[in-house]
């Protein structure tokens, strides 16, 4: 583990920071002085911060996490993707959601494997010239993109920043995600952002492989002290080009559980009351309960009755004594008072 001193970061260049009319009102603590238009940083603070993040990298990775390097800039791409060798670095560009829709990456990240896989058996042999170029394109995308991170199977548990102005997407996602983040901010970043602010030159290419090299540094000796069994199984060794080790079991779709059926009731249904019966605890409901409810389809058919009695159901009935006239009896003719 190297030891940086105020000597090394004055050498180094660390303390030039832009020019007076581009800076962030908010890295006022962090200037020294004004020197020809541009603003001096205060490498003392800049040691101290330096210094916090060195033990939150070692704390991260003693307890099994993983720390992400993101600079984009062309100039220090090289640089840092050679210090960050011993972690997981993105250079060429910064893709959205790699860290809030990191399952689409892991798709991503999984079919880069299977190219490369299929490259190296030899399985793209007997395809046509056209398809083994669409191919060999595919797989050059996204190893520029994904090559970084290849191997990570998991949400970093720190994310370091080259220029945190310019990688504010990569800020702003770890945010969301309450993700430590750790940065080299010169005089026109924000460092409210920043869990820890690195005030120093982020465009200078001794400044940043100095800041960088430290944190490699201290990742490396913080992995010689992280107990076995911490770090979980690295998708490296799980395969995902070849269906024969029970992949296509793994992508067969889930079935869907059958929603059980709703039984009726009958208890329920009773107590369901008709729009026209009356509200319970009324004196009507209470009536109602009282007095039994007659059924029309109980009251006797006449025709039946007729048919029971032996009479055919075409005759009318006699008619009762209390009319005052009986059809059995002749009709006595007028006049005709007694006796014959």
């Amino acid at each position: 583990m190297s030891e940086v001193g105020l000597k090394d970061l004055l050498q180094a260049g660390v303390h030039f920071g832009h020019q007076t009319h581009r800076w962030n009102p908010k890295m006022r603590k962090y200037i020294f002085a004004e020197r020809g238009g541009i603003y001096l940083i205060d490498l003392k603070k800049t040691l101290r911060e330096l210094t916090k993040a060195r033990e939150l990298v070692h704390e991260t990775v003693r307890n099994g996490g993983n720390v992400l390097f993101v600079c984009t800039k062309p100039q220090l791409a090289p640089i840092v993707r050679a210090e960050a060798e011993r972690a997981y670095y993105v250079t060429e560009r910064w893709l959205g959601g790699m860290l809030t829709n990191f399952q689409t990456i892991k798709k991503n990240i999984r079919r880069l494997k299977e190219l490369e896989r299929g490259a190296d058996e030899g399985s793209f042999e007997f395809y046509t010239k056209k398809e083994q170029l669409l191919l060999e394109r595919e797989r050059e995308k996204l190893d520029r993109y994904l090559s970084g991170i290849k191997d990570m199977t998991k949400i970093p548990g720190l994310v370091f920043v080259v220029d945190a102005k310019k990688e504010e997407i990569a800020v702003r996602e770890a945010n969301r995600l309450g993700i430590p983040v750790v940065a080299i901010a010169d005089t026109n970043a924000d460092p409210d952002v920043l869990t820890i602010a690195i005030a120093g030159n982020d465009d200078a290419i001794r400044s940043v492989s100095l800041i960088t090299r430290v944190l490699g540094d201290e990742i490396e000796a913080a992995r010689r002290e992280v107990p076995k069994g911490v770090e979980g199984r690295d998708e490296s060794e799980v395969s995902t080009y070849s269906t024969e080790t029970g992949e296509a079991e793994a992508a067969a779709p889930a079935r869907k559980k059958k929603r059980p059926k709703r039984r009726p009731k009958p208890e329920l249904i009773k107590r369901r009351l008709h729009p026209t019966d009356p509200e319970p605890g009324t004196e009507e409901a209470a009536q109602a309960v009282s007095e039994p409810e007659t059924d029309p389809a109980a009251e006797p058919d006449l025709a039946s009755v007729a048919v029971e009695a032996g009479s055919p159901p075409d005759e009318e009935p006699a008619v009762s004594a209390q009319d005052g006239s009986d059809d059995s009896e002749p009709k006595k003719a007028p006049g005709d008072g007694g006796s014959p």
